[in-house]
């Protein structure tokens, strides 16, 4: 934990990158680590390169009618994409033609999505608490399922034989696939659960809450090992490292956390300037991408992507 802790007192710097006209809620990276998308309030998504240092922004996706809540990349190919927005419709685009190459109609407002890892399915959750899952060989909706609790984020297990769903009422449900069958409720914290993530190994799976708590779970066992506490106020997004080793953690504070899954101790912290919607590791490299609510000097949304762990 000294080397890493060594690594970002001599990587902290950090740059942003306009590509939108408004907020960035969401950021992904695809599997190689070599583009990075976002998705707006300005209806679009944004693809970047990663050259060395630098997002350099390649184009922006045109098609949705509002707001792009949620971008998630395909586990199994570099160069497809899916995007949720309040339009009620998800997009699939190719970068190879920098194209929508399928639209899928749904019932509501889409705010969540997860790409199933072995890159057959998609899961949809809408404002008004229904789960849909995508066929992504026919690009149809295979089944849904309406929940009576509010529905925040969702997470595969690495397997793709559960998906766990985050809830208004602390839990975590766990659902078979593709059966949708309840398995457990975890009760995960007092407040609000409102972001999920699992480690790429697998082995763990971490969540953030209302209550300004990051908890740390054995993905076997579903026990929690841990939790981070050193934020004050709701966790909006966590996510691990490529090598499962770090764990940072975006909220409403003015700081973003990156802890050490082993012991739960600081490695590094960041400091931003509003509060952050999306915080994102790149899967090979110990470079941390976010976005946050950042304003100009008039109060306009600067539309920005923001990258750390740049040598300093």
């Amino acid at each position: 934990m000294e080397d890493l802790q060594k690594y970002f007192e001599s990587h902290k710097d950090k740059r942003d990158f306009v590509g939108h006209s408004s907020k960035v809620h969401s950021i992904a990276w695809n599997l190689d680590g070599k583009c990075l998308a976002s998705g707006s309030m300005d209806k679009t998504v944004c693809i970047f390169h990663l050259e060395k240092t630098k997002l350099v922004k390649e184009t922006s996706l045109k098609g949705h009618s509002d707001s792009v809540d949620q971008v998630d990349w395909s586990p199994t190919h570099v160069n497809h994409l899916v995007s949720a927005s309040g339009d009620r419709t998800v997009r699939v685009w190719d970068m190879r033609s920098n194209k929508c190459s399928h639209t899928i109609q749904t019932k509501g407002e889409n705010i969540n999505l997860c790409w199933c890892p072995n890159g057959q399915a998609v899961a949809v959750g809408n404002k008004e608490d229904l789960l849909s899952i995508i066929d992504m060989r026919s690009y149809k909706i295979i089944q849904e399922e309406q929940f009576k609790t509010e529905v925040n984020e969702m997470s595969w297990n690495n397997s793709s034989s559960q998906l766990y769903l985050t809830n208004g009422m602390g839990c975590i449900s766990i659902l078979s696939y593709p059966r949708l069958q309840h398995l457990h409720t975890i009760t995960a914290h007092p407040a609000n659960c409102i972001c999920i993530d699992f480690d790429p190994a697998g082995k763990y799976f971490a969540t953030g809450s209302a209550d300004a708590l990051v908890s740390l779970w054995d993905a076997d066992e579903l026990v929690c090992l841990r939790t981070f506490s050193r934020l004050d106020w709701p966790v909006r997004s966590v996510s691990f490292s490529g090598d499962g080793q770090l764990l940072a953690s975006g909220s409403e504070d003015m700081t973003i956390d990156i802890g050490y899954c082993e012991n739960g101790e600081r490695v590094a912290e960041l400091s931003v300037s509003a509060a952050t919607f999306a915080v994102e590791w790149h899967p090979k490299e110990k470079l941390l991408a976010y976005a946050c609510d950042d304003k100009d000097r008039h109060n306009r949304d600067t539309g920005t992507v923001w990258l750390y762990g740049l040598s300093s």
